[in-house]
């Protein structure tokens, strides 16, 4: 093993990943300095200082990796395995989003879970003998998405059963070309190249750009999850999966709570035999409860302040992980962790993607048509899954803007008196098909005119056009105003967004309104995440698996 270095602090990337925070030592705490109350500042200090520390342990919750960069620098460096991101044909690429006007940008890390059985551990552990050291498979797919203003983290998980168009990808390391292949299960997607091609696979089907993945196995499971210490998980009966045929991953539970880890916990996150429909896809249900209760667990738990323990998950998460070049340094990592810790756990949705049996090949899905497309819309269209975009909420607990605000609070629920509220109206009716139509911002600005709202102007420039209508404002305490004039026209309060794009309170009116004077928002066409998606929030502590009938004792 190579030689531990003890006491070294690495100057972390002065860029942060798509953010316009520069990365702070890690030794500093925060920035801020005393108030001039010992004894409270220094309880603050510590306070902030277990915070930050949770806060790079749950990189290794929501994205499997540590972020306690200054630990055993260039050991730690030396233990990250790396791969290339995307191996697919630049054909099927999709294009990386563009920032915002504040210089921010959405981050999309796609989650792998490797079957793989390359290692006397791993053939130990995933059984099966007939498959050693044969090529892996990505029985745990997941996008996790975190929004450009860092206010919310949504995850996508696709059923290991979904058929899909694979893309052709090319060995980065044989040079091998795998061609494109259709209808074919996404988990073969590992094994055609690496990493690569799953990112690929993901890109050709949702067109959502992939900035980073994270790979582990199940040796690196185990041993991460006895390094986080447990993660509580509940039934709602006795539970062991194992079948009279040798079917079941070996999980025994009693009813009711658990704290499991190590691998129980492996058992766990492996369960498909036994809960509910015996599935994969309540196997994935399974799964985001299982990250859910680590996400509220570390961030609970006090102990994470302890050096020791901190460094023992820093050592354990670098050998557990393969990761893109992009994330191939622990000052990297630390910087995503950073970005990671800004939201709060009531902002994390997981959802699995919608889907439904295929017609020609029996226990498989495939993408349910409408509700697939529309999940990876609002995802790539950065529209938060819980549905409260717009909302103010703050960074963190630690955050320099939480009193910012939290004084902007009530001001944001006000709106001022419709005269006083100056509105600039914008023409977005053109689309693909259709050029805008001539005028459009002048008559609803009448209009707006028409109903009191004296300051509202059109605005004669170019703008790209909307598929539906839609009211902006920058800031928090604009907040009332663009939810009345939204209210005066009938606009739905979900097309009210805040956004860094408009320096005051915006209305575009989109392709959905091209004529009249009153507004008729689209069924079809709203930002409602679907209900086949089955969200689960971060917050909730009530979730608890069903167990099949068959499967209990």
């Amino acid at each position: 093993m190579a030689q531990s270095v003890r006491g070294e602090v690495p100057a972390v990337e002065e860029k942060s990943l798509g953010s316009r925070e520069p990365a702070e030592p890690a030794d500093q705490d925060g920035g801020r300095g005393a108030d001039g109350d010992g004894g409270q500042d220094l309880g603050r200090r510590r306070r902030r200082r277990a915070l930050r520390w949770s806060a790079m342990v749950l990189a290794v919750v929501i994205s499997g990796t540590a972020g306690a960069g200054y630990l055993y620098y260039r050991h730690l460096n030396a233990n990250i395995k790396k791969d290339p991101l995307n191996i697919g044909a630049p054909r099927d690429r999709a294009t990386k989003v563009r920032a915002n006007a504040a210089g921010q940008t959405p981050l999309n890390i796609l989650l792998i879970g490797s079957d793989a059985r390359n290692s006397k551990e791993n053939q130990k552990l995933g059984g099966a003998k007939d498959t050693y050291n044969t090529a892996p498979r990505a029985d745990v797919q997941m996008l996790l998405h975190v929004s450009a203003d860092r206010t919310n983290i949504s995850a996508v998980s696709m059923p290991r059963d979904t058929l899909l168009d694979l893309p052709q990808c090319t060995d980065p390391e044989t040079g091998d070309v795998y061609e494109a292949r259709s209808n074919t299960i996404t988990n073969d997607s590992l094994g055609r190249g690496g990493p690569g091609c799953t990112v690929a696979t993901w890109e050709k089907l949702t067109d959502i750009h992939i900035d980073h993945f994270m790979m582990i196995d199940f040796a690196g499971v185990v041993s991460m999850a006895d390094a986080v210490g447990g993660v509580p998980v509940c039934v709602d009966a006795n539970i062991h999966s194992k079948s009279s045929d040798g079917h079941g991953s070996g999980l025994k539970l009693k009813k009711g709570t658990t704290s499991v880890k190590g691998v129980q916990a492996l058992e766990w996150l492996r369960t498909r035999y036994g809960f509910e429909d015996n599935t994969d896809i309540a196997r994935a249900k399974a799964q985001h409860q299982y990250m859910n209760s680590m996400v509220r667990e570390l961030r609970a738990n006090a102990t994470l302040s302890n050096p020791n323990k901190l460094r023992t998950l820093a050592e354990t998460a670098t050998r557990a992980l393969t990761v893109d070049e992009g994330l191939g340094t622990v000052a990297k990592l630390y910087d995503l962790s950073k970005e990671l810790r800004k939201v709060p756990t009531d902002r994390i949705t997981m959802t699995t993607m919608p889907w439904q049996y295929s017609t020609t090949s029996p226990g498989r899905v495939v993408p349910r048509p409408g509700d697939a497309a529309k999940l990876f819309r609002l995802v790539r269209e950065d529209i938060a899954l819980d549905g409260k975009d717009g909302t103010d909420t703050p960074d963190s607990p630690d955050s320099p803007d939480a009193a910012d605000a939290a004084d902007s609070a009530s001001a944001a629920d006000r709106a001022a008196a419709d005269d006083r509220i100056a509105v600039r109206v914008e023409n977005g009716t053109r689309d693909s098909e259709r050029a805008a139509v001539e005028g459009r911002a002048d008559a609803v600005a009448d209009l707006l005119v028409g109903k009191g709202f004296a300051k509202a102007v059109a605005d004669p420039s170019a703008v790209d056009g909307e598929k539906t209508t839609v009211v902006r404002y920058p800031s928090a305490e604009l907040k009332g105003d663009a939810r009345r004039v939204a209210e005066a026209l009938g606009v739905p309060l979900g097309s009210v967004k805040r956004s860094t794009d408009v320096s005051g309170v915006t209305l575009v009116v989109g392709a959905d309104w091209r004529s009249g004077t009153a507004y008729k928002a689209a069924k079809d066409d709203d930002d409602s995440t679907p209900d086949t998606a089955e969200a689960i929030n971060g917050s909730d502590e009530k979730q608890c698996m069903h167990v099949n009938p068959d499967y209990t004792y």
